[in-house]
């Protein structure tokens, strides 16, 4: 089997992260977005994954080259010289899509994170003998997003409503997909969306049918919805027993920490942190609700609530970081600093407060 995943383009909501590598690459839960997704397809059979992408190709597949021999699969990269929306990508790699045994391929979002219940899915795609199966997930807030409007009972797509006025329906596009080849039959190469014309058409025709998702859901491709993704797939972790997350006495809630990171004496750190390889967490720290990327170093006394912290920095001693504050690579606060919802770009040192959130350049 084959799959796509839709990389697109320059992670603009997610910097300053983005500024040092592809959305894709960006660290969640201890490993790069795209690695969730390339295991969970690895798991389900299958054994080639093509990248939809327009920005910096090169930089990504140097990156996967590693995990294509360990995970065993092939991944390969479709480029496009101008941005193809969400279907034009498929007509654009139809060629590595297709084989001879015409199977269907599975297309993802790259910012979805999920459980990801491939397998379900593929038996859900043979029971019902139609074109195309999407995920739906249920959401609590319909008027924000585009609606599947479906038959309970047989899962059949009816209609989508975008971004309906009065209730239709609480589903939405999760972003996850199980086409046949012949799909590609009614994509042109140009830009053009996948929800907004080639769905609507297979639905007119009582080919598309929808699978609600078990389990959470979360577009993580910015940062509020990050910290949230991660609490949610740290949640998913401990539902079921996974020997990943930590304990201990200084752990609260749900706590992912690197085998390589080391951790001083007195701190308390939880709920819903992840710590990644090569931490070095001092004595005396608190940390919530944050993700502290590779080689970071927490000096003793600092807290750290509600934000990112990106590769290779350093937040000094009895420094306060909250409030959604984002640091890019290489980013040091020095003692005693306090950050509310500071976005800093990468390489920066910051001596002064940051007392409401803002960029600092």
């Amino acid at each position: 089997m084959k799959a796509l995943i839709l990389v697109g383009g320059f992670g603009t909501r997610l910097r300053p992260l983005t500024l040092s590598v592809p959305k894709p690459l960006v660290d969640f839960a201890n490993k790069p977005m795209i690695m969730h997704q390339i295991e969970a397809l690895k798991a389900v059979g299958v054994t080639e994954v093509v990248l939809a992408i327009n920005y910096q190709p090169e930089v990504m597949l140097n990156f996967l080259k590693d995990f294509e021999a360990k995970l065993g699969i092939t991944i390969t990269c479709s480029q496009e010289t101008e941005p193809l929306g969400t279907a034009g990508p498929l007509a654009l790699a139809r060629d590595k899509l297709v084989d001879e045994l015409g199977e269907p391929f599975f297309v993802l979002n790259s910012d979805v994170i999920s459980e990801y219940p491939l397998k379900a899915m593929i038996e859900f795609h043979k029971s019902h003998g139609g074109e195309a199966s999407i995920m739906v997930t249920k959401v609590d807030e319909p008027s924000k997003y585009g609606v599947v409007v479906m038959e309970e009972s047989t899962g059949k797509v009816e209609k989508f409503v975008e971004k309906p006025k009065i209730f239709v329906g609480n589903k939405i596009n999760a972003g996850i997909y199980l086409l046949n080849p012949s799909v590609l039959d009614k994509i042109e190469l140009r830009p053009t969306s996948i929800e907004k014309e080639v769905f609507p058409k297979i639905a007119s025709e009582n080919k598309l049918f929808a699978m609600v998702l078990p389990g959470f859901w979360m577009d993580i491709g910015q940062p509020r919805d990050y910290i949230t993704g991660l609490r949610l797939y740290l949640d998913s972790l401990r539902k079921n027993s996974s020997p990943k997350l930590a304990s201990g006495s200084h752990i609260v809630g749900n706590v992912l920490v690197d085998e390589s990171a080391k951790i001083g004496e007195g701190c308390l750190i939880g709920p819903d942190v992840a710590i990644g390889p090569g931490c070095v967490i001092e004595s005396g720290v608190r940390l919530s609700r944050c993700t502290i990327m590779r080689g970071v170093r927490v000096k003793k006394h600092a807290c750290i609530s509600s934000s990112i912290i990106g590769w290779h920095s350093t937040v000094g001693q009895w420094a306060r970081v909250e409030n959604m504050t984002v640091l890019g690579e290489d980013v040091h606060v020095c003692d005693e600093i306090y950050s509310n919802g500071g976005v800093v770009l990468p390489h920066k040192e910051i001596k002064t407060s940051i007392l409401k959130p803002e960029i600092v350049m």
